[in-house]
């Protein structure tokens, strides 16, 4: 994790973090009004900026990403105490593509995320990435939320899940095609603007070992956090949000969230990046 802090010496980083924030938030602000749950989430297509930002900019895009979603929390009508869960989930939404992309052994390409080669295989890798980078977030503000006692993990885990899957997968692919090359063109790659001493220091074997263990914990801990609120909770499916407004707080959801999310900060801890040895 030292690139996420070492990345604030390089001024083009930190310009890279100011245009990430600025055109998620511009991209998220115009629909703040098409509301799922009133004062806390609505319709985001502009989700897919923090998985194809992460895969260019790399730690930019996280620290971009977290920044951007809590200006529109500001603008947007739905800041509150939720919005540091807010901040931290779409850290880690920002974060998971550079960490996991090439990683992922079978399931990995082998190639850079420009959709020019081997597409069916990046496809498969791009939708594997955007389900474990959206279900980190997913889990990540549903858990923040039952802390609260606002929510129960049901509730906003669902929503947020399928909101950046969605948007993710769809918008994605073609956006990647249209950017990645241009990108690389401007020397904006975020292993062309680190220093190789910067660079996340992990052998492959850890670094895939990593990764699959982020896909892994991300996608059980939103399936498994969803479950216990409908089965043990009883909370009911799709349920009106002003019927369990106030109803978050259960210990089972807030002590196996905590575990969660400790394994996923160790694991991201020990992760590598696979991007700079798969540029041309």
């Amino acid at each position: 994790m030292r690139e996420l802090v070492t990345m604030w010496r390089d001024t083009r980083m930190i310009m890279l973090v100011a245009v990430v924030a600025a055109v998620y938030a511009a991209l998220l602000i115009p629909f703040a009004g098409f509301v799922i749950i009133p004062g806390i989430t609505a319709v985001r297509p502009g989700n897919v900026i923090p998985v194809i930002f992460g895969l260019t900019f790399g730690p930019a895009a996280a620290w971009g990403s977290a920044i951007g979603n809590l200006i529109n929390d500001i603008f947007g009508g739905t800041f509150g105490p939720g919005s540091a869960f807010g901040f931290v989930g779409n850290f880690f939404f920002g974060m998971l593509g550079y960490k996991l992309w090439g990683n992922l052994g079978p399931l990995s390409s082998g190639v850079e995320p420009d959709f020019r080669e081997n597409v069916g295989r990046q496809f498969l890798e791009f939708v594997a990435v955007a389900v474990a980078a959206s279900a980190a977030c997913a889990a990540i503000i549903a858990w923040g939320l039952e802390v609260l006692g606002l929510f129960p993990f049901s509730v906003l885990g669902t929503v947020i899940l399928l909101n950046n899957v969605i948007a993710t997968v769809v918008l994605g692919p073609p956006l990647l095609y249209l950017t990645y090359p241009r990108i690389k063109r401007m020397g904006l790659l975020y292993p062309d603007l680190l220093h190789d001493d910067d660079m996340p220091d992990a052998g492959p074997g850890r670094a895939q070992t990593a990764a699959f263990g982020l896909l892994t914990i991300a996608i059980v801990w939103v399936i498994v956090g969803i479950a216990i609120s409908l089965g043990i909770q009883d909370v009911p499916f799709a349920v009106e949000q002003n019927e369990v407004f106030g109803q978050g707080g259960a210990t089972v959801q807030i002590v196996l969230g905590a575990i969660a999310f400790l394994i996923v900060l160790g694991l991201t801890a020990i992760s590598g990046e696979r991007l700079s040895a798969l540029l041309d």
